[in-house]
């Protein structure tokens, strides 16, 4: 429901403008996210229809029917209705099982293993199952609402931020979330250079600082270190960790308590109910002992207790994580503490005493900046790049970088880097390269990103073939290798073989990603029709993992005859015939569903093949 203005004193509705080309600003947050935009030339976090709250809980909650409900109204889920209530979803952006490690367990909701290193993961919810693209766009469609309702008019175009060390498939994942939700992206923006623009660093332009902004929230931590010249920001470095927030000092506190009141871990994941109680009781303790020394609350027959002191020492460990990053972002630098003139606080996890203190310690200063509401300052800071990109800020120019070295894959498996990490983008740079065998008409071009020699430790972005070389003798050919980085650290490949002219230009996406053609649909034919092409494409992704599964199941059944009972062989027979079947309909969560069915019931049996596999090894028996 749109408000309405009223003038009180005349007894009129008021007549507003609306703001001629609106730009709002997105912090789309781990725990909290919110929307801001230029009001009087100063950023203002837009509040709820009660004009209280400005921060919206990440939080989504699914009914029986699929029907979501997001933010403040959803939180209260989280312990009634754990496995449909989704949180965190930012810690899932850009990421595949395996990236999740031991944080499988952290999560009440059903994370989906696919087996497939590549692909995002997916969540289910019942029967149905979500990319976090897709989640993240209904918490970005409630922001759009809110904007919308707020300011009356309709709400278009975003600026929205991501820690400076996402790398491309996250940022690219943040941008889809984005235009899912009906918001045309023009920029994504590091926090750390949003942060910095609502404390007003910059915008004087005779101004010329070196400021490191400490940025640690809810599910990611980075620090920066930013060179402002003359309303000029330059990025010198960028480090951090995408998997370190309040989440892991939550989990500090809750792994204390395990071991303290012996509370079985099984017992918690069998109850998730509990698991999130004990969970939220954490960070109730976080945030109290900010301000009090000791905490005390009662969870089911629990009465759980920490004072500060200890809190201090659970956390010590997780904080020093963050100063060796600060060390190595001034390293990176080349800078030396004394070279940095402000120190800027950001992030809600920031408010903990100790944080503050051991962070103002590491950087030798007497003071630091945490004047403003850490929750808010981010996309206040998005706000004024908002308000950048509308030509209202004519004096302040934006350099930023990437945080991760970008190359291809030569011959051994080497990482050859075109692009090395903490390079200013837009950035284009290219390299030479040949064929290695006599009359070689394809080459494969693989691109990676990181900083391992080899590219089986970097992460893989995709992969195309250049076809149609001409036969010449291997070394003859001069391959040519462009890579071209945008502001948004999107990044497009060209392979041109230069004797002949052949060439090929891609946009080089992780496995999930939606086609900008796809997008621009998205946008003009509204959200209904969005949602048509996202379920198109996840069924066809859905289609293509069950291809995958079938053919490495046929595999397992051969390697693994001996060792398996009839009656193991005859259910995975029989689960794979119902995945084949189901590849073949229109249902993607029906194909997810039997896909995840046949991973669990292999999986362990997979366990036991490789226990006998290395057991025959010991023995000395050939494998």
């Amino acid at each position: 429901m749109a408000r309405i203005p009223i003038d009180l004193v005349k007894g009129n509705i008021k007549k507003e403008e609306p703001i001629s080309n609106l730009i709002v600003g997105i912090d789309l947050g781990t725990t909290n996210s919110l929307v801001a935009y230029i009001k009087d030339n100063q950023p203002v976090a837009i509040k709820d229809e009660q004009g209280k709250h400005t921060l919206v809980p990440s939080v989504i909650h699914f009914d029986e029917n699929h029907d979501a409900t997001v933010g403040t109204n959803a939180k209260a889920y989280l312990v009634k209705d754990p496995q449909n209530t989704i949180f965190s979803v930012k810690r899932l952006m850009g990421k595949a099982f395996k990236d999740l490690g031991e944080y499988q367990d952290f999560f009440s909701y059903k994370i989906i293993d696919t087996e497939v290193e590549e692909t995002l993961v997916k969540i289910r919810i019942g029967n149905k199952f979500y990319t976090p693209i897709e989640l993240s766009a209904k918490i970005l469609s409630q922001l759009k609402e809110r904007a919308e309702n707020a300011l009356n008019q309709p709400v278009q175009k975003a600026v929205i931020t991501v820690p400076a060390y996402f790398n491309d498939a996250q940022r690219q994942a943040t941008r889809d979330a984005g235009k899912l939700a009906g918001l045309d992206v023009l920029r994504i923006v590091n926090e750390p250079t949003a942060a910095s623009l609502a404390y007003g660093i910059g915008q004087d332009k005779e101004m010329v600082k070196t400021v490191a902004v400490y940025d640690l929230g809810g599910g990611t931590f980075d620090i920066s270190i930013l060179n402002i010249d003359h309303g000029i920001f330059e990025v010198l470095a960028t480090n951090g960790d995408t998997f370190l927030g309040g989440d892991d000092l939550d989990k500090a506190i809750l792994e204390h308590w395990k071991t303290v009141y012996n509370i079985d871990a099984a017992q918690l994941k069998e109850n998730q109910s509990l698991n999130q109680a004990l969970r939220i009781a954490a960070e109730t303790a976080k945030k109290a002992l900010s301000s009090s020394n000791d905490f005390q609350t009662q969870v089911e027959a629990w009465t759980l207790e920490l004072d500060r002191s200890t809190f201090e020492q659970l956390i010590h460990p997780l904080v020093q994580k963050t100063l060796a990053a600060c060390a190595a972002a001034l390293k990176d630098a080349d800078l030396d503490k004394s070279a940095i003139d402000e120190v800027i606080m950001v992030g809600g996890s920031t408010r903990v005493p100790y944080v503050k203190e051991q962070v103002r310690t590491f950087f030798e200063k007497e003071s630091i900046n945490d004047d403003l509401n850490p929750d808010e300052v981010v996309a206040l800071g998005a706000a004024v790049q908002a308000d950048i990109l509308a030509g209202n800020q004519k004096d302040i120019l934006l350099l930023d970088i990437t945080p991760l070295s970008l190359g291809i894959e030569t011959m051994g498996g080497l990482m050859d880097v075109i692009i090395p990490r903490n390079t200013k983008v837009p950035i284009k740079a290219g390299r030479q390269y040949t064929t290695s065998v006599d009359g070689q008409k394809n080459l494969k071009v693989s691109v990676y990103q990181g900083e391992r020699d080899l590219v089986a430790d970097n992460r893989l972005l995709g992969s195309f073939v250049l076809r149609g070389i001409p036969p010449m003798p291997a070394g003859l050919p001069k391959i040519e290798i462009h890579f071209l980085l945008n502001a948004d650290g999107i990044l497009k490949v060209r392979a041109k073989e230069l004797r002949s002219g052949v060439e090929q230009t891609v946009e080089v996406r992780s496995p999930y990603g939606i086609s900008e053609e796809d997008m621009a649909r998205m946008l003009l034919d509204s959200l209904k029709n969005a949602k048509t092409d996202m379920q198109s494409r996840a069924l066809i992704e859905a289609r293509t993992e069950a291809d995958h599964l079938l053919l490495a199941t046929s595999k397992f059944l051969q390697q693994n005859d001996a060792i398996m009972s009839d009656e193991e062989k005859t259910q995975v027979s029989k689960l794979a015939e119902a995945l084949k079947e189901a590849s073949q309909g229109e249902d993607k969560d029906l194909i997810n569903t039997c896909m995840d069915e046949l991973n669990d019931y292999a999986r362990p049996i997979a366990h036991r093949s490789m226990d006998n596999t290395i057991s025959n090894a010991m023995q000395g028996k050939k494998v």
